[in-house]
């Protein structure tokens, strides 16, 4: 049986899903600065199979999202992100760790579906003056013997 402590209530559980999916919409529109302001100031953003060194600082990951944004632009894709499978588990500081696969998905203009990748993310989550934050994300992409 599992241990119910290891779940948030439903409620909070539905406020996480819509964070997800606030944020990843603000990623996928284009909206870096409004997409890094989900991040704590402090923020970690690891991604060990596709940077050298963790993004450090909200400010750190907001220069790298405008930066995105502007390949984007450049390439004339467009691209999206789904949030799946997503597991919610409460940490004894009152912070909120979470496990969810994401597939990233990119479009040329007039063409075709390419799936970019598959990862799993795992974020701590802080509630910042009745808001949640990202304070630390680690992605680990598939076929990394990562999970």
């Amino acid at each position: 049986m599992t241990d119910p402590t290891d779940h948030v209530p439903a409620e909070l559980y539905s406020r996480i899903q819509q964070f997800y999916a606030r944020q990843m919409g603000l990623l996928d529109d284009g909206r870096a600065d409004d997409w890094a302001d989900t991040f704590t100031e402090d923020a970690v953003f690891q991604e060990a199979s596709r940077l050298n060194e963790p993004l450090r600082g909200r400010d750190a990951i907001r220069e790298s999202s405008r930066a995105r944004k502007k390949r984007l632009e450049a390439d004339k894709l467009d691209f999206r992100h789904w949030l799946g499978m997503l597991t919610v588990t409460p940490r004894e500081d009152g912070s909120l760790q979470t496990r969810a696969y994401a597939l990233a998905m990119r479009v040329p203009a007039g063409g075709e579906l390419d799936i970019f990748a598959s990862v799993v993310c795992h974020d701590q989550l802080v509630l910042t003056d009745g808001t949640w934050q990202v304070r630390h994300r680690d992605l680990h992409h598939d076929g990394s013997g990562r999970d």
